[in-house]
């Protein structure tokens, strides 16, 4: 094999784990968001209001409020389990912000919530991404949209 032939071989590994790497941050942004949401919840249903302003970037009095109302009305034992999620920030290349549908439960415990979480994405793949969580809705009709 020619010196030329291992450098372009080379070269093109090089090409391909760096590609693969730029592909693995991008997908892991996925995970990243439903985790922060999850944690959301999961505080909420602890009826944990100081965890979940802890998660929540630029939450005004009114949203503090609502937080409030909601960790103690929605506050019940058990595991959260997300039925639905629906991020209108998915696969978003750049930086975006928009409404997440999240439908969640504590099994045997009541009928299911259904939540609006307005997260915002920053940044990019190539200078790393950001999940900032905005706001969480009051629960809203199980059919509706957020």
């Amino acid at each position: 094999m020619s010196r030329r032939t291992k450098l372009l071989i080379a070269g093109g590994a090089v090409v391909f784990v760096g590609l693969s790497l730029l592909l693995a941050r991008y997908l892991s942004t996925e995970n990243r968001e439903r985790d922060a949401v999850y944690a959301l919840l999961r505080d909420q249903a602890r009826g944990d209001a100081r965890g979940m302003l802890s998660r929540l970037d630029g939450c005004d009095a009114r949203c503090r409020a609502s937080v409030e109302a909601d960790a103690r009305r929605l506050a019940r034992p058990g595991e959260v389990k997300i039925l639905a999620y629906n991020s209108s920030t998915a696969y978003a290349l750049g930086s975006a912000t928009g409404p997440t549908r999240v439908a969640w439960t504590i099994i045997g415990r009541q009928l299911p919530v259904v939540q609006c979480v307005e997260v915002e994405r920053t940044g990019s793949v190539l200078t790393g991404r950001g999940i900032n969580l905005r706001r969480l809705s009051a629960p809203i009709d199980r059919q509706g949209s957020c």
